[in-house]
């Protein structure tokens, strides 16, 4: 039996899996200053070597696709944080070198 997170009322979900949005860094930064404008906290669910589960896929409200890739647990942290800076400095107009 997997376990689930369960969603809490103030917390937008998204999955971290290959099926999911393709965000580029602009529209991550558009994201986050969605997700800031909510004033909801943010969850992004990683799954184990067997992915996520489907209760899991369906109680979160978006899915993020990093790459069409399966990656390791460690370097998704490393690829989640990277792009998370860059929308971030994005959205405190800090100069971004792609546009």
């Amino acid at each position: 039996m997997s376990r689930c997170w369960r969603p809490q009322a103030k917390t937008v979900s998204s999955t971290l899996d290959i099926p999911g949005k393709p965000w580029d860094t602009p529209q991550l930064a558009t994201e986050l200053e969605r997700w800031k404008l909510d004033g909801r906290d943010v969850s992004l669910l990683i799954g184990g070597p067997e992915g996520l589960s489907p209760a899991c896929k369906a109680a979160a409200e978006q899915s993020w696709s990093l790459s069409a890739l399966t990656l390791p647990h460690p370097l998704v942290r490393v690829l989640v944080a990277e792009s998370l800076y860059r929308a971030w400095s994005i959205t405190t107009n800090h100069p971004y070198h792609r546009e």
